[in-house]
């Protein structure tokens, strides 16, 4: 359990389980939804799995990173540009931008409950992004056969501005993020 902050954001959230990385208790779950619901359109085993992962993805919190709303295949993240994210050129350090888009691609491509990894992935920066810039990344699977997938993340600011675009190719291992 934890506490709910204006917005709908957890702090404070323990759990066990995940695939990116065991932690132990005490991670802070980072959610804009209520907490009687998961994220929008997750389901209850959607929204459980993003939780147990959430509670264990330490770089993403690390990040600032919200979670806007998972579902079968799909997810959104949003996170807010940091002066700390900023390089030399008074821009967003590209980085930044990935590891948004691949936090994205992790909760979509893990949405059904199956423990599945990055194979591979790339990215093409289309726009800068700047200091105090909110960006939202919206991960939508384009296929899934057999053991492997194929999803598309695109990266806006808050001014609807396509700032990168991601593809991430995943490859499904054993087990389960949660026990059912």
């Amino acid at each position: 359990g934890g506490r709910w902050l204006s917005g709908g954001a957890l702090a404070g959230g323990r759990g066990r389980g995940g695939t990116h990385g065991r932690h132990g208790a005490g991670a802070v779950a980072r959610w804009n939804a209520s907490p009687e619901q998961p994220p929008r359109g997750g389901g209850a085993v959607g929204g459980r799995v993003a939780q147990a992962m959430d509670e264990q993805d330490r770089a993403s919190q690390g990040m600032g990173m919200r979670i806007a709303s998972v579902g079968p295949g799909r997810a959104v993240l949003t996170m807010r540009v940091r002066p700390d994210m900023v390089n030399g050129h008074a821009i967003c350090h590209g980085g930044f931008i990935f590891t948004l888009a691949d936090s994205a691609f992790a909760f979509a491509c893990n949405s059904y409950n199956r423990n599945t990894v990055a194979q591979g992935c790339s990215i093409e920066f289309l726009a800068p992004a700047h200091e105090g810039d909110v960006l939202t990344a919206s991960a939508e699977e384009r296929n899934l056969a057999g053991r492997t997938g194929v999803y598309d993340i695109v990266v806006r600011n808050d001014c609807d501005q396509t700032i990168a675009q991601f593809r991430g190719k995943s490859y499904r291992i054993q087990g389960n993020i949660i026990k059912l």
